[in-house]
């Protein structure tokens, strides 16, 4: 691949998408934090510092996956019904390096917002005067970026070969279930039927495991409630390697498609 080709199409996404949603997103996560900080005293007032730190990081999780999702399976998609993926393969430009270039620009977006939510996150903590763990918000939001990414993948996999709508639907059907695949797992196991067993083991192989890139819960406890440094490392290579995974899939179908 060509790492000049790949910057070239990777800027034209990130510049595309910032201007259309990660102002507004930011505008939304602010105002967001700001009712939450106001009215959570109201509710919970023994436990609100830890409901508005879980809140906060809940919110910048779901605003990150809207992104991720109703932007990813467009990326392709939306070149494809708009025929201008002919112009853009007849080129010097091959199918994997559009692919790969957009994902990037896309991750690159996701990066920005992520960093910037976690940012206005720790202003309102620090005006709320609301106790918190920084390296923990750090890990917490790294982790929310590695699933983001991994998303992004899916997303952008099946918007290869379905129609954009079909796509996003079938992405947040598969983040739901990679949430609970373990559970999962052990419903099957309940059940003491080899064909249920079977089918629930098949699910957890194929499906990701999101809740191994999930440590927003522990961040809210602080460093202690974290997973351990070895088990923390093992779910970041296990979500770069899912990730990898998907968009040498996604790269196989696109490369098969005619057009």
């Amino acid at each position: 691949m060509n790492f000049g080709r790949l910057y070239v199409i990777a800027t034209n996404v990130f510049r595309e998408v910032v201007r259309d949603r990660i102002l507004f997103m930011l505008g939304f996560y602010i105002i967001i934090l700001a009712t939450a900080i106001y009215f959570l005293p109201e509710f919970a007032a023994a436990t609100e510092d830890k409901m508005f730190l879980d809140f906060a990081l809940a919110a910048m999780n779901l605003l990150g996956l809207v992104v991720a999702v109703f932007v990813g399976t467009g990326l392709i998609n939306k070149e494809i019904e708009k025929r201008t993926v002919l112009v853009l393969i007849a080129k010097p430009i091959s199918r994997a390096e559009l692919l790969v270039g957009k994902y990037l620009g896309l991750l690159s977006l996701l990066a920005v917002l992520t960093t910037a939510m976690t940012a206005i996150t720790l202003v309102f903590l620090q005006l709320g005067q609301v106790p918190y763990s920084i390296a923990s918000i750090l890990i917490s939001a790294f982790f929310l970026f590695l699933q983001l990414s991994l998303m992004t993948a899916v997303a952008i996999t099946l918007g290869v070969f379905t129609s954009s709508l079909l796509a996003t639907v079938l992405t947040f059907a598969v983040y739901l279930m990679g949430n609970i695949t373990q559970d999962i797992l052990q419903l099957g196991r309940l059940g003491r039927k080899h064909g249920i067993e079977t089918l629930t083991q098949a699910l957890y192989l194929v499906l990701p495991d999101l809740s191994r890139l999930d440590v927003k819960n522990d961040a809210v406890y602080g460093l202690a409630a974290l997973p351990n440094p070895t088990t923390l490392i093992s779910n970041v290579g296990y979500g770069l390697l899912y990730t990898l995974m998907l968009l040498a899939i996604a790269i196989l179908i696109f490369a098969q498609r005619e057009f």
